[in-house]
């Protein structure tokens, strides 16, 4: 039986630069953004929301960076759906069932793996040029067709499943979507645009709570602008950059789960967070990840000395899922005392590598290792995180007319551990739903909501920028020396300890001076840390991709950890 372990927590609302003055209309205007949707991020699930429901709605995409800085750009693997005869929607769904190590909502993984075909036809037609089958033959022995797609296998699945272009997937994807969002005269989107905070009735004084848009610093002139929405999505990807050492770019610093936290909505299962076992060891590049299809083509993992340790760990070796694999390469390293560990393709032929991962073939040729003839250095690190901000199956929030998609959100699909590859599929399915959602309620949905612009007369200019870089620094490590990949309550308190002091000086700090990218993330990051440090302490076992040293075993009642705001702090 599920049940939910509940914790109680305060939470932060906005400074009192958020009082608005009276402002001259002209200037009103400039500062005054509306639209019928507003989507926080511009990865795989924001993209694809807007172009499912561009042609009912004006859509406003806002990226805090250049387009090609989110995770989905630079994801390598794959889309896991059953594409081969030989395969079943239930294998694909007890092997999520399995690697989510109890914790999965049944119902969710269902419904997502139902979708999944539905998803690849959507991205076939916007453009995305899947690898095809090269060989005389599919995989399954039968004779190939020009249709027919390359399939690979990754940890945890028990076929192959995994839908890709070659080792550059995200990029695939992302291109051709952001080829077509630019061509809808529906959609809008705005670059270097960076979300503050939500926009609730409740923090208005209103009598009815719901969403009504976002405060949004515009990075190239320094204001701040209101976007008026009737309907506002995070899909602002995941949190890794809260450890020292990730896989994930410079902006996955949780900013939507921070958000909803402070706009009052629970947030869930923060302690799980998949650590990638092959991420790039090099002094040269650290957050290069080395995809998991390597392993599924054949590539071994290696101690210095030769040795070939998978196969001490679990029987299917290095196809054994993340969280197995992760704490097996920490725990060689720890035993050995090494740096990193090796991962080994060379035994294939040239061609074989050339063909399936280019990519890594070229960023590692360029560090002096060809991965043709040597081993690849690498060390597990902060990839994914499975928990975030609590949704419906249409992607609704506990705040109305708030959607939360892609790994920002927690929607049950994941459980305690996510399998390769079903990230981007849970991005496409409750994109898909919350457009469908979002189009139901356009015609009963009130109109845009005009609240107060951003004050910030009342602080000035920072001239201690130095003091958010330490910050930034001290708490991406105690997180990863107390909430790695392996636990225990000493270190957990630790941790405890050092956020509860960053934040008060986070909170002084955000109340005297104008805001900025460095100041709003290092805010996010530390909420963020917060939870997962809150969320770890409350899970008394070991599950998944929490391991505690002082609880190694798994409990027999199966449960979520669910934060919950316990008090709202009205604007001052």
């Amino acid at each position: 039986m599920k049940v939910l372990m509940i914790v109680a927590y305060k939470v932060e609302c906005f400074p009192t630069q958020f009082l608005a003055l009276p402002m001259p209309p002209a200037l009103v205007s400039k500062l005054t953004h509306n639209t019928d949707v507003l989507i926080i991020g511009g990865g795989a699930a924001g993209l694809s929301l807007a172009l499912r429901i561009a042609d009912k709605a004006k859509v406003t995409i806002l990226s805090k960076s250049s387009l090609k800085q989110g995770s989905t750009y630079w994801a390598q693997g794959g889309i896991a759906a059953v594409m081969d005869a030989q395969d079943s929607l239930q294998a694909h769904v007890a092997d999520t069932l399995i690697a989510g190590a109890g914790l999965c909502h049944a119902d969710v993984v269902e419904y997502t793996v139902a979708r999944g075909r539905e998803c690849i036809d959507w991205l076939v037609a916007q453009g995305v040029a899947f690898s095809r089958q090269s060989h005389d033959a599919t995989q399954d022995g039968t004779e190939a067709t020009s249709t027919s797609f390359h399939l690979t296998k990754e940890g945890g699945h028990s076929h192959r499943r995994v839908i890709h272009a070659d080792d550059a997937t995200g990029k695939a994807v992302f291109e051709s979507l952001v080829s077509q969002v630019m061509q809808h005269p529906n959609i809008e989107f705005v670059t270097n645009n960076v979300a503050i905070d939500l926009v609730s009735g409740k923090k208005l004084g209103l009598p009815h709570n719901r969403c009504l848009g976002a405060y949004v610093l515009d990075e190239d002139s320094g204001t701040v602008t209101t976007f008026n929405a009737r309907f506002t999505v995070l899909a602002t990807g995941g949190a890794s950059k809260a450890y020292l050492y990730t896989s994930n770019p410079d902006g996955a610093s949780g900013d939507g789960i921070a958000m909803a936290w402070r706009a009052g909505c629970r947030i869930a299962n923060m302690e799980f967070n998949q650590f990638h076992p092959t991420c790039l060891h090099h002094p040269q590049d650290r957050n290069f990840l080395i995809t998991e299809a390597l392993r599924g083509e054949g590539a071994r993992l290696l101690l210095p000395n030769g040795y070939r340790f998978m196969p001490d760990y679990h029987p299917s070796a290095e196809l054994a899922p993340r969280d197995i694999v992760a704490r097996a390469i920490d725990a060689q390293m720890k035993k050995t005392g090494c740096d990193c560990v090796y991962l080994d393709i060379s035994h294939k032929p040239r061609e074989f590598i050339l063909k399936h991962f280019p990519t890594i073939h070229a960023r590692c040729l360029t560090l002096g290792i060809d991965i043709c003839t040597q081993q690849i250095p690498v060390v597990p690190a902060a990839h994914y995180s499975c928990g975030g901000v609590m949704v419906d199956r249409n992607g609704q929030t506990d705040l109305e007319n708030l959607y939360a998609i892609g790994e920002t959100s927690f929607t049950g699909l994941h459980g305690a551990n996510r399998m390769a590859s079903n990230s981007l599929l849970e991005c496409f399915v409750f994109a898909f739903s919350a457009a469908e959602h979002i189009e139901k309620k356009l015609h009963a949905t009130a109109g845009n909501v005009q609240f107060p612009h951003w004050d910030d007369s009342q602080v000035t200019n920072s001239d201690e920028d130095i003091v958010i870089a330490h910050n930034w620094d001290e708490i991406r490590r105690f997180m990863w020396d107390y909430v790695g990949i392996v636990r225990t309550n000493k270190r957990l308190q630790r941790a405890k300890h050092r956020i509860e002091l960053l934040q008060l000086e986070i909170h002084e700090y955000y109340s005297n001076y104008k805001v900025t990218t460095g100041l709003l993330e290092l805010r996010n990051l530390a909420v963020v840390a917060e939870l997962i440090i809150a969320s770890a302490i409350a899970r008394k076992e070991s599950r998944g991709l929490h391991y505690s040293l002082d609880y190694p075993d798994s409990l027999d009642t199966i449960a979520d950890t669910v934060l919950i705001p316990a008090n709202f702090i009205e604007p001052a």
